[in-house]
């Protein structure tokens, strides 16, 4: 695919596990359009497709001053002369994570659905879409002092993209529900007392993440990477302890017979980093 609207790139010797999504539509500050979406699903199923990468980092150019403010104003003006709404992508979209439940088989929800980790870079505004994008990622990283806000009732809008759903399971439903009818500004300092943030930052936020991804590739297994992640998100969608237990066990008697396993107790032994092996199935 012509990429038009975002840019990809992927780390070379010990960083050639982790790729880089970059949001790029400058001249409109990072606003969302059908194009960008497209673009995107594209470039998160190739993450999916390519064995060697464990972590993308999805973050924004820094010449457009915003993470992604939301949709393109142009585009919800076009949507009020249609007087629906168009998402402007293909037929043939991209469809990363899908398949993997039924829960997560929608747009944005997804990213839940993947098996690679996703990690939010937040450099600025991030509004409406942009925060959904934000939510659904696996951990964010945010400059302090950027704006973020839900923006959808100030717009004559519900909830978008399942943030009704996700933004409770992250920072409680009190909290959210403050920020979902309110659709008040926050900045990311904010977010970071609240949860939504893990790590925040004075200044680029990108060589944050990517060093929280360093962490994740250097010390932990490919496997137990996408496993605690597949545990994580399908945890979310019940409530029985037990399923967790049991599945928790079922992984524990499959994953001590890897080599990963083997290599994780020499190298604890032996005072070494760990050599992994490629990331097998999960």
């Amino acid at each position: 695919m012509d990429l038009k609207t975002t840019r990809w790139s992927v780390g070379v010797g010990d960083d050639s596990p982790i790729a880089t999504i970059t949001l790029s539509r400058p001249r409109r500050h990072n606003a969302w359009t059908g194009r960008m979406h497209t673009e995107l699903r594209h470039l998160l199923q190739r993450a999916e497709d390519e064995a060697s990468i464990q972590v993308v980092i999805i973050t924004a150019d820094v010449e457009g001053q915003a993470f992604c403010p939301g949709a393109d104003a142009q585009a919800l003006e076009g949507h009020a002369d249609r007087g629906g709404y168009d998402a402007g992508t293909p037929l043939d979209l991209a469809m990363p994570g899908y398949g993997t439940a039924d829960e997560f088989d929608a747009d944005f929800a997804h990213l839940w659905g993947m098996e690679t980790i996703t990690i939010a870079a937040v450099n600025g505004a991030a509004a409406g879409v942009g925060l959904a994008l934000a939510c659904w990622c696996d951990l964010r990283v945010a400059i302090s002092g950027a704006v973020w806000t839900t923006a959808h009732g100030k717009l004559n809008l519900p909830a978008e993209y399942g943030l009704s759903w996700i933004l409770p399971r992250i920072i409680g439903q009190g909290r959210a529900t403050d920020l979902l009818l309110t659709s008040r500004r926050f900045t990311s300092d904010e977010a970071f007392d609240l949860g939504l943030v893990n790590r925040l930052v004075d200044a680029d936020s990108a060589g944050a993440a990517l060093e929280l991804a360093r962490t994740l590739v250097g010390q932990v297994s490919p496997h137990a990477l996408r496993a605690t992640k597949r545990q994580l998100t399908a945890d979310a969608t019940h409530d029985d302890p037990s399923r967790s237990v049991r599945d928790a066990q079922r992984r524990l008697d499959q994953m001590m017979t890897e080599p990963d396993y083997r290599e994780a107790t020499a190298a604890f032994i032996e005072k070494r980093a760990p050599v992994w092996n490629k990331r097998p199935d999960s």
